[in-house]
């Protein structure tokens, strides 16, 4: 496994895989891997003869007043998970290397981005849309892995992408859970005791959620709104709860066929997001 930590040192090393021919897949993280994101690394080495994973804690998606001097880096073991799997190359670079002195442009997806977490966390979005962006013309994958527990990001991306006209497939992988059906992520390490017992609430909440809009008989304002209810009595502040359209995030009517229910919430400190996608032409439980 090559580290790099240049700008000019990955172009050289793309440059000389593509010389041979060859198909290279990207999954870029903030670090402080878990088994999410190796989920995601072995997916791309099915897709891919080599490999690319990036770790950067970007600056510019977190706001004012959050974790960023917090946010888990956890360096060495993220190193030796990615020599396990035997990944090609870790691009490392720093804040340095990828914004240079004075930068300016921001990539921004309109509409989308406004929505749901963007609500609550302004400008979010366009940090990532813009890393992400930067990413694509460093590497330039042939195609790049991202997990569907962040799925409004996911169709930020796919839109920039398509909007864009960047040449990479985005290719989407189902979210990784613990056993009591908790979305697998970096922030859950800020759980400390019962908090980690009651997180799993967030995900029993989404299911509940799904087998009243499969039942058919309560509108969605009312799903919503007991949804809402058990978390806050459960210990969570919500910030939103809400059914939409899977093809474009607005709320949902009877007519939409594809659906997914996302919802953000605190818990103490630590804010986590979660979903589920499903269609109201299939039936069937959550396994956690």
């Amino acid at each position: 496994m090559q580290v790099i930590n240049s700008i000019n040192e990955l172009r050289a090393a793309v440059k000389d895989w593509r010389s041979f021919g060859e198909r290279i897949a990207f999954v870029p993280t903030m670090g402080n891997l878990h088994a999410g994101h190796l989920k995601l690394v072995y997916a791309a080495k099915q897709d891919a003869q080599r490999v690319i994973v990036s770790i950067f804690v970007n600056p510019t998606q977190f706001g004012p007043g959050e974790d960023f001097a917090a946010y888990p880096r956890t360096e060495a073991e993220d190193r030796q998970k990615l020599l396990d799997a035997d990944i090609d190359a870790l691009f490392l670079p720093g804040e340095a290397e990828m914004y240079g002195e004075n930068s300016q442009t921001v990539i921004s997806v309109k509409g989308l981005s406004n929505l749901h977490c963007g609500a609550f966390r302004p400008g979010h979005f366009d940090g990532v849309a813009t890393v992400v962006g930067k990413l694509f013309n460093l590497v330039q994958p042939d195609a790049a892995f991202f997990g569907q527990k962040d799925f409004q990001q996911l169709m930020i991306i796919r839109t920039m992408v398509n909007d864009l006209n960047f040449p990479v497939e985005i290719k989407s992988v189902a979210t990784e859970r613990e056993v009591d059906g908790l979305a697998m992520s970096s922030r859950n390490g800020y759980l400390i005791g019962e908090q980690r017992k009651t997180a799993a609430k967030l995900y029993q909440a989404l299911c509940k959620a799904r087998a009243d809009v499969l039942m058919g008989n309560k509108s969605y304002a009312t799903i919503e709104n007991e949804a809402l209810s058990f978390l806050q009595s459960a210990g969570f502040k919500p910030d939103y709860f809400n059914i939409c359209n899977a093809d474009d995030l607005q709320q949902a009517d009877n007519k939409d066929v594809n659906l997914v229910i996302l919802t953000a919430a605190r818990l103490a400190n630590t804010r986590l997001i979660d979903n589920i996608a499903f269609s109201k032409t299939r039936t069937g439980c959550c396994n956690y």
